[in-house]
């Protein structure tokens, strides 16, 4: 059996951004008194949603890459497919941290477009992902 390394380093990669996004959330809270919810504060509420965002997508991303890489996808293709997971989930994060990409404001429009390639990357990973490794198995 392969040992997933590929997986491994990127899992390392969206923990440790998922733990930056989780310090900024935190710090937030902290500076404005906010104990739960969003306090009816939109930037808590895009570094809330960002968070969760990454985590919703990473976790599931991270295991089936690791089947991928330990079964039948050749390790160049596990390679890309994370590499453009990881520079989406970047994209979508930074999109999230402006008004413009969180609640479509009139400015900013680069922001709207970094999210929309985050999330397209985000679904286009998946999709090739799974093909791959459903292909290979069958």
């Amino acid at each position: 059996m392969t040992i997933p390394i590929i997986a491994a380093v990127t899992g390392a990669i969206l923990i440790i951004m998922q733990a930056l996004l989780m310090i900024l959330v935190g710090t937030h809270r902290i500076r404005n008194r906010i104990n739960l919810g969003t306090g009816d504060d939109p930037a808590l509420e895009r570094k809330i949603r960002r968070h969760g965002n990454l985590a919703e997508n990473a976790a599931l991303f991270v295991v089936v890459l690791a089947l991928a890489e330990m079964t039948v996808v050749p390790n160049i293709v596990v390679q890309i497919i994370a590499l453009v997971f990881v520079i989406g989930r970047i994209f979508h994060a930074v999109a999230l941290s402006t008004v413009a990409g969180s609640h479509g404001a009139k400015t900013g429009r680069i922001f709207a477009a970094l999210r929309a390639i985050g999330a397209m990357t985000t679904f286009g990973s998946f999709v090739a992902l799974g093909g791959y490794l459903l292909a290979g198995i069958f």
